[in-house]
């Protein structure tokens, strides 16, 4: 990555008033991914949500998770949503989404105010939950888009507004496609 990628702190503060405005009881599916192996991308057109496998296709169960006492997947972390508006201040370029890792773009305000733990979205025809885990900047994140943009997803208001996204679990399966809206239920 060049660092003509990664914006300033004032830039990115510059396109909060956008985030802003993201609609707060319905938007659409931006962006599907799937992650088939660790570092791998899979841009989708349509999704189908399992209550087991999560987004089939993705490697969230059989990659595990080291966090967990015997190593295994947290169902609690089965599906990851990030705000398009923020994913697209961050990557600059719509082909560089897919590198922060999330499963669901959405056009969706999914602040802890608009969006609390336990809030269910109807998507496409499967039900997901928001579940309790924050879901934070990492390492990798940093390297992808920059120190400034995990700072300012970090940051206090960042956080309140889930600019990282979301954790989510499947409570329905289902089918959903890029342009079908994510709706509060």
């Amino acid at each position: 990555m060049t660092d003509s990628l990664f914006l300033s702190l004032a830039a990115l503060e510059a396109g909060l008033p956008h985030i802003l405005q993201s609609p707060k009881n319905d938007g659409p599916v931006v962006m599907i991914c799937r992650r088939p192996r660790v570092d791998a991308r899979e841009v989708l057109k349509e999704g189908t949500l399992d209550l087991i496998l999560g987004l089939r296709g993705d490697s969230w169960k059989p990659r595990g998770n080291h966090h967990t006492p015997d190593g295994s997947a947290d169902p609690d972390k089965q599906l990851t949503v990030m705000n398009s508006r923020v994913v697209a201040l961050i990557a600059q370029q719509k082909e560089r989404w897919s590198l922060a890792g999330d499963q669901i773009f959405v056009d969706l305000d999914l602040s802890f105010d608009n969006l609390p733990e336990g809030s269910r979205l109807r998507v496409g025809s499967a039900l997901i939950e928001v579940t309790p885990p924050p879901h934070n900047g990492c390492k990798k994140f940093a390297a992808r888009f920059g120190v400034e943009a995990t700072e300012f997803i970090s940051r206090p208001q960042g956080k309140r507004l889930r600019m990282r996204g979301l954790n989510a679990k499947v409570v329905e399966p289902g089918v959903f496609r890029v342009g079908d809206f994510a709706r509060i239920v």
